[in-house]
């Protein structure tokens, strides 16, 4: 019973938590500018992160070592450096975009420019994982992300045309603007298969002390749960694709555009849906992308790490949180465009997956680590598939951003 509890909640979690800045944007982009048929990366993405997070999962039951551990361990400090440095710069900016998210939705509900917002979020973050543990985080924050369900409501009662919509999660060759539509699925796949999410968890599994009794629960979390936040994401595309073209919005380059998706639907309540959805959505991104960046410098460098303990119990851990959050909201705080950063954030998230994926393949049939539970063929196939995509990602992403991403 305990761990069908689990698997509800870990179900929620990532409802409540795969959309934030990065899918919300990148979605609302995809369906302004090319309506149904940028789902495909959503759908590519989706599966992507679900055998990831299952690996993820396995990996830390079965091992009792996170992933950021794992690779230190089997490679050696100096190497380690290279996943390391690339996730600290992207998540940096990642976090500043969430940060951003939250202080967008304020200014929306009060009128008081985001940038106002962004030194008080970030204090807010703060004290939340100074005073909070895990089992909060994950589950609390998450619970109230559930409003983000709102925009599965849109996507159905605006009656799209489904033939389209299934059609474009098939690839296929863009009608226009071949720059914007590539940058574009490069960025919504950025968004999707995101490092510091399976990084995180596998944090999250050794933080709830799995063992290799949860592996079935962590193959219902992984399946169910991230195919719930990727049908979140596809409604977001669907919503936008049906709202902003009537509107005349082809480019959501001002976030005042992205409450359309609801408002269009729901009216008053529709942009109060709205801001409780980015603001919640974002500000649980925002722990969690904090969190990631502390356990990743812990476990890499083989501190005292872990949400459950007092701040003194890990002081560099905490110290770690404390120093990403109050530098990650100087851009914001200075008037950085939130969705900018966003959309550039996504195409680096993008750019950095070999550098974390490659060593996380390896790790995943290695015997001394996960014994009989390595990966099979299908799992492998799936993760070299993943590779090869992220090679790709990474050659193209500069090139699109300076070409499609303006």
């Amino acid at each position: 019973m305990k761990k069908l509890l689990e698997i509800s909640l870990g179900i929620v979690t990532s409802v409540g938590g795969f959309l934030e800045m990065g899918s919300l944007s990148t979605a609302a982009q995809g369906g302004a500018a090319f309506r149904f048929q940028l789902g495909w990366p959503i759908v590519l993405g989706t599966v992507c992160i679900i055998f990831l997070a299952e690996m993820a999962g396995r990996f830390a039951a079965v091992s009792q070592h996170t992933i950021a551990d794992g690779i230190r361990h089997r490679f050696g400090i100096k190497f380690f450096m290279l996943p390391f440095v690339a996730t600290l710069i992207v998540n940096m900016l990642v976090l500043s975009a969430e940060i951003g998210g939250v202080s967008v939705a304020l200014e929306m509900a009060t009128g008081i420019k985001h940038p106002w917002w962004a030194l008080p979020v970030a204090m807010l973050a703060w004290l939340v994982l100074w005073c909070s543990t895990f089992g909060f985080i994950e589950k609390g924050m998450s619970l109230l992300g559930l409003v983000t369900l709102s925009f599965v409501a849109a996507a159905v009662v605006l009656r799209p045309d489904w033939h389209q919509v299934t059609a474009g999660m098939l690839p296929s060759l863009p009608h226009h603007d071949p720059a914007n539509y590539w940058f574009t699925a490069v960025s919504i796949l950025g968004a999707s298969i995101t490092p510091s999410l399976f990084l995180f968890y596998s944090s999250g599994a050794v933080e709830d002390r799995w063992d290799r009794g949860y592996l079935g629960a962590n193959r219902a979390i992984a399946g169910l749960g991230m195919a719930f936040g990727g049908s979140i994401s596809l409604a977001v595309l669907i919503a936008a694709a049906c709202v902003f073209p009537a509107y005349g919005i082809t480019r959501v380059d001002d976030y005042q555009h992205l409450p359309l998706t609801l408002v269009a639907v729901f009216g008053f309540w529709g942009f109060v849906l709205f801001v409780a959805s980015l603001a919640f959505a974002c500000f649980g991104a925002t722990l969690e992308i904090a969190l990631e960046q502390a356990y990743f410098f812990a476990q890499g460098f083989g501190w005292n790490w872990g949400e459950n303990r007092k701040p003194r119990e890990d002081p560099a851990f905490s110290l770690v949180y404390t120093c990403a959050l109050a530098i990650s909201a100087i851009p914001i705080a200075a008037g950085v465009d939130p969705l900018n950063l966003t959309v550039f954030s996504m195409a680096l998230t993008a750019m950095s997956l070999p550098l974390t994926v490659v060593p996380f393949l390896s790790l995943m049939n290695d015997e001394s680590y996960v014994g009989r539970h390595r990966n099979g063929v299908i799992s492998n196939a799936v993760v070299i598939a993943i590779v090869l995509l992220s090679f790709v990602l990474a050659i193209v992403t500069v090139p699109l951003q300076i070409v499609g991403g303006t």
